[in-house]
């Protein structure tokens, strides 16, 4: 029963995907003056939106600042608080099939970032990963870029930095799937 519903899930996601390349209103990219304009064209609940982030940070108020930033440039913004917490966001429900990047702390209690980082990487490998901490190790950035993190940003961030480093994303997502 399960996989019957993941193989309808994937069946109608590719369907979806292929009417999307034909009707030139929904596949149109838009890239105006900056990388921050770049809109997917995805459709997230009946409204066009940029694209589907899930923001991973122990801290509350570091949470509801990047998705308000994030809502404000028009993402939809899934919340968790912990490692294991985005684990189970990521799968239940639909959100499976519709994330488009992951923004990742590293220091959390219960699975922290490095193991939340290293289980999307090996079960959601096309989904982009942007890393925010407030604790910046030159080593570990080095080490998460090369892993194939999108970016390492460092706490407080900058609200245009944060929407360029999503943008980026993807960017990258998007590009991954020619």
């Amino acid at each position: 029963m399960i996989y019957q519903l993941l193989l309808l899930g994937t069946v109608l996601a590719f369907l979806m995907f292929q009417e999307m390349k034909r009707s030139p209103t929904i596949t149109t990219i838009h890239r105006e003056a900056t990388m921050t304009e770049f809109k997917s064209g995805f459709f997230v609940g009946g409204e066009s939106c940029n694209g589907r982030v899930l923001i991973v940070d122990d801290e509350p108020d570091i949470r509801k600042v990047v998705r308000m930033t994030l809502q404000k440039a028009g993402y939809e913004v899934l919340e968790a608080e912990n490692g294991a917490k985005a684990i189970e966001t990521i799968n239940s429900g639909e959100n499976r099939l519709l994330l488009d990047v992951m923004i990742c702390d590293i220091r959390m209690p219960k699975v922290n970032g490095i193991e939340a980082i290293s289980y999307f990487r090996q079960n959601y490998p096309r989904v982009p990963l942007v890393v925010l901490t407030g604790f910046p190790d030159t080593e570990m950035a080095t080490s998460l870029l090369r892993q194939g993190v999108v970016d390492y940003l460092v706490k407080p961030v900058e609200g245009e930095k944060l929407k360029a480093s999503v943008a980026r994303a993807m960017e990258q997502r998007e590009l991954a799937r020619l």
